[in-house]
């Protein structure tokens, strides 16, 4: 476990420091549900003294329907503080005009006008239940259909859409094995929960050859010139190691 978090923070840093000046053209936000220890409905006073994070908590990514990189992401609850905060970042990371959506979350709403302004074609979908079907502990409501809604500018109706964020979503639940349903993988500390994450994130970014790019995110996005390997993030972590021995 400390290897993952001194791994796992090396790769939250670097990502942090690259992903930057980018010239994305069209964003996709979502939240994805997972928890630190057990559940909100189940943390107890004496769970709550040794494990100050334990509960729900919400991961908010951000994934350029071009390149498919994820340029950001942020752990926090599903409110309108966490949901300033990640925009901020992402507006941070860009460079020019973008188009961007989220699903029908209502706090996106004043985040993006707080941090955008009008310098923003931003378009929510709006996903419709069927209200007559009875919700089960493992099977959601239908959704029924889907509704566009334009809120800033002028964004292009073919391109409002959240299917790769979402798709995305379903990679990091079969893939990392802290999100996977029904399991005892989740973590316990919010520190190696963050450290999981950049790592996944890391590896998907720079090191997979995504399917349909047939090179990395990182690439595509032309933050990186060459496919990366587990050595390159080995000889990273080190050199980073040698940094730190210096700096003490």
């Amino acid at each position: 476990m400390r290897l993952l978090s001194e791994v796992g923070s090396v790769c939250a840093d670097y990502q942090d420091r690259v992903l930057r000046n980018l010239k994305s053209r069209r964003i996709q936000l979502d939240e994805l549900w997972g928890f630190l220890y057990c559940k909100d409905k189940n943390v107890t006073p004496a769970i709550a003294a040794k494990y100050p994070c334990a509960g729900d908590v919400w991961l908010w990514s951000a994934i350029d329907a071009d390149s498919k990189l994820i340029l950001a992401w942020t752990l926090g609850e599903r409110n309108a503080t966490t949901a300033r905060h990640f925009v901020d970042d992402v507006a941070q990371r860009l460079t020019s005009r973008i188009q961007l959506t989220t699903d029908g979350h209502k706090v996106y709403l004043n985040a993006v006008e707080d941090v955008f302004g009008a310098e923003i074609d931003y378009a929510m979908l709006v996903k419709n239940y069927e209200s007559t079907q009875k919700e089960t502990r493992y099977g959601p409501a239908k959704c029924v259909s889907c509704e566009s809604k334009v809120i800033t500018g002028n964004p292009d109706p073919k391109h409002i859409s959240t299917s790769y964020v979402e798709r995305h979503n379903w990679t990091v639940r079969t893939s990392m094995r802290r999100y996977t349903r029904l399991s005892n993988g989740f973590s316990r500390k919010i520190e190696n929960h963050t450290a999981a994450i950049a790592l996944n994130y890391f590896a998907y970014n720079f090191i997979q050859i995504h399917r349909t790019l047939r090179t990395s995110p990182a690439m595509a996005a032309g933050v990186t010139d060459h496919l990366w390997s587990v050595a390159d993030l080995v000889a990273l972590w080190e050199s980073e190691e040698r940094r730190l021995e210096r700096a003490a």
